[in-house]
């Protein structure tokens, strides 16, 4: 209890920590697996391709990424229930979205499925991210069920607006031509 998030105690009592302790402990074992498969199976790639960008400091900025992803992820929700004596948030699927999407971005044509659908249903990353987000972005509209869908949504724009920003700062790597280059070749090629 100490742990989850829950708005009105970082309101009320400051505790901040509370934006990064909740991405340490899930609501039960799937949820758990679901989001360690996840991020185990995106964050390789994305650790490979920080060491790519950033050099010796890839790592550096993937734990970076991820760590400030956690919070990040969370602050809309915070300022929408700050107040809210009844809500509380738990797990790591907003940094999960920031890996997942920094992955769909410097590979925007791979392509990505959901587990336990059949290969042949797998679209490209790019095409992926954008019916993820839209799907999560009505979900959270309609509200209800106990799934923060605006952590993903805003832990995946904040994995894509960290890789831009730091690559180009850090890197002078532009990785968003990248990725608009990769999409419109594609699309060119119907």
């Amino acid at each position: 209890e100490d742990l989850i998030f829950y708005p009105p105690a970082v309101t009320g009592q400051r505790q901040y920590y509370r934006f990064l302790t909740c991405g340490f402990i899930h609501a039960n074992i799937p949820h758990l697996i679901f989001n360690m498969y996840s991020f185990w199976i995106f964050g390789e790639y994305v650790e490979i391709q920080f060491a790519s960008i950033y050099g010796n400091t890839g790592r550096w900025f993937y734990l970076l990424m991820y760590l400030t992803a956690l919070a990040a992820c969370l602050l809309p929700t915070y300022f929408k229930n700050k107040d809210n004596h009844y809500y509380r948030s738990l797990g790591a699927s907003g940094a999960v979205s920031a890996v997942i999407f920094a992955f769909i971005f410097l590979n925007p044509l791979q392509k990505i499925g959901i587990i336990f659908l059949p290969p042949q249903l797998m679209i490209p990353g790019f095409i992926f991210g954008f019916l993820f987000l839209a799907i999560s972005s009505y979900l959270d509209k309609r509200g209800g069920g106990n799934v923060n869908h605006s952590a993903h949504i805003w832990g995946a724009l904040y994995g894509i607006l960290f890789l831009i920003v730091t690559a180009r700062i850090f890197s002078g790597v532009n990785v968003l031509d990248y990725f608009l280059q990769s999409v419109k070749s594609y699309l060119g090629s119907f």
